[in-house]
């Protein structure tokens, strides 16, 4: 792994005419980066697009109250009693949609912005690694908005006979202006960008600590112990994040029952009136 970084690195800040002959191949390379990543993206969303349905449901339950909450077990057969099987996989559509087009965005721009920064500043390492990823991720985002809010109000809507995705569109544009689809994407951004920075850091701290105090060495379980224990610290850091996107992306835009101005003041009513734990609801 450090013989490939070394020559990744010596290729990237070598002559010029290696610089050329990278950028020269970069978009065959952007092309696979972007191909390969949608789609695993996509199978990895179709797998566990029923959880992504529980999580939304929950990030909604008793807004600007406090009280007993339901689990995810309670509120699985209730959906399953009360709407069908059907509902859990409810915006499945944008979700897949916006899942390819994100996941290949983003793989796409890390690349480039990493061979930017290490024209512009002659380093790739870690700090330059993370700052890409979050550069990546956020804009990835911000372009792919439109499709999250469509996926998100779906996922709400217990009612399937009002349509899918295009008629959603429409309802949204006509009812709330374009403007509204891009509602919660500043949370988004930086869930986004937040999302990376912390999976990149502590999957690098977890196999540096494994790979010293334990016997794994290079190899499957090494990888996967570090990307699970990245994932759950990535998730419990962002998760009230996310629950601020999702507030405001379901929010209709109707000045008589506007609950929340911005993020900062969605995190901030939620803080008041449900209580801290609230902001991890999901």
């Amino acid at each position: 792994m450090a013989a490939n970084s070394t020559s990744n690195n010596s290729g990237l800040s070598g002559p010029g005419n290696d610089g050329k002959q990278n950028w020269a191949a970069s978009p065959a390379t952007v092309f696979n980066h972007f191909a390969t990543s949608g789609l695993s993206v996509a199978v990895a969303t179709a797998i566990t697009h029923p959880l992504d349905v529980l999580k939304v449901r929950l990030q909604m339950q008793l807004v600007g109250q406090k009280g007993p909450l339901s689990g995810m077990g309670q509120l699985f057969f209730r959906l399953v009693k009360n709407e069908g099987p059907k509902s859990l996989y409810l915006g499945l559509t944008p979700a897949l949609t916006r899942s390819v087009v994100y996941g290949g965005l983003r793989l796409g721009l890390y690349e480039p912005s990493k061979y930017a920064c290490d024209f512009a500043f002659g380093s790739s390492n870690v700090l330059v690694k993370i700052a890409s990823g979050m550069f990546s991720g956020a804009i990835s985002t911000a372009l792919t908005n439109p499709i999250e809010v469509l996926k998100v109000r779906l996922q709400m809507s217990s009612d399937m006979r009002k349509g899918g995705a295009i008629l959603e569109l429409q309802r949204t544009v006509s009812e709330e202006g374009i403007k509204a689809l891009w509602k919660g994407v500043g949370p988004a951004m930086a869930r986004a960008a937040a999302l990376t920075a912390s999976q990149l850091a502590t999957y690098d701290e977890t196999k540096q600590i494994l790979v010293k105090w334990t016997s794994l060495e290079e190899g499957f379980h090494l990888h996967l112990i570090s990307s699970t224990v990245a994932g759950i610290l990535s998730t419990l850091i962002t998760a009230p994040i996310d629950m601020v996107k999702t507030r405001l992306m379901l929010q209709r835009e109707s000045e008589s029952v506007r609950i929340y101005k911005n993020g900062v003041h969605c995190a901030y009513q939620v803080l008041l009136t449900e209580g801290p734990r609230a902001l991890y609801k999901g």
